[in-house]
């Protein structure tokens, strides 16, 4: 394996994970609960009246944002080297493993691991593995 020196942005990649680990910190500190985006959505789903406005609020900060980066920066464009077919097999696959799991990558893989919650680090070995296995059997396997 190689390293692209060219596009490698260990800078911009350093800062977005310090902003995703202060977003988090904040949220729980403020709000007492774990910013895991499939139970924010998951509460949309069923809502209680007293849930729905900081859910809202939430899913309209991760809509939002990159909306306003796209606006005001500089667009990039993100090859996607798939159809939609693969893509919503994907993300239904995505779905079920965060039912069975109990939750998704970054509430699992951000605020459990952050917090040493031993569910959290099998989880995010769990979904860690199943991915590097993917790849492996969908670009080596099956050459695809």
């Amino acid at each position: 394996m190689t390293i692209d020196w060219i596009a490698f942005t260990p800078w911009s990649a350093l800062g977005g994970g310090v902003l995703i680990g202060l977003a988090a910190a904040l949220y729980v500190l403020f709000n007492g609960r774990v910013a895991g985006v499939s139970g924010v959505l998951g509460g949309l789903l069923r809502p209680r009246p007293t849930d729905v406005a900081w859910r809202l609020a939430f899913v309209a900060g991760l809509v939002l944002t990159p909306t306003l980066f796209l606006l005001l920066g500089r667009p990039q464009t993100v090859p996607i080297g798939t159809g939609y077919g693969a893509l919503v097999l994907a993300g239904l696959l995505v779905g079920t493993g965060t039912r069975f799991g109990s939750g998704c990558t970054s509430g699992h893989g951000v605020c459990g691991v952050s917090r040493l919650s031993p569910r959290s680090m099998v989880a995010t070995a769990a979904f860690m593995a199943a991915g590097f296995a993917t790849v492996y059997v969908i670009r080596h396997l099956m050459g695809i």
